[in-house]
């Protein structure tokens, strides 16, 4: 089962980029009105093996928080799109994937788990 934690609010970014530094950070961001974002989110769910230990995850409803959702396109300098998988590792973005392109197996190979 994936460990997705929320991502509500803008004060969470700071911490996001701390966080990382310690372990390295995923954010999905997803929107609840689009069926190819909810496909990749059920086969992240399914595929999900990647230890708690290894990786944070978290979740960002970008229709709920669209203000928090540019904001994090902002901050890290990515362009926004949905579905999009942003991967943090040392204070620093690693990999922004969108669409068909987010998958376990690519988080892996990012974070060097595989």
């Amino acid at each position: 089962m994936l460990p997705w934690k929320n991502l509500t609010d803008v004060s969470q970014i700071a911490d996001l980029v701390e966080g990382s530094k310690q372990r390295p950070v995923a954010v999905f961001k997803h929107s609840t009105r689009c069926s190819i974002s909810s496909g990749v989110k059920v086969r992240l769910e399914r595929e999900w093996d990647i230890a708690e230990d290894q990786l944070d995850a978290y979740f960002l409803d970008l229709l709920k928080y669209r203000d928090l959702s540019d904001s994090v396109a902002e901050t890290f300098q990515i362009r926004h799109q949905s579905p999009q998988l942003i991967i943090l590792k040392d204070g620093e973005v690693r990999k922004a994937s969108s669409h068909l392109s987010i998958s376990v197996k690519r988080i892996k190979k990012v974070l060097e788990l595989s």
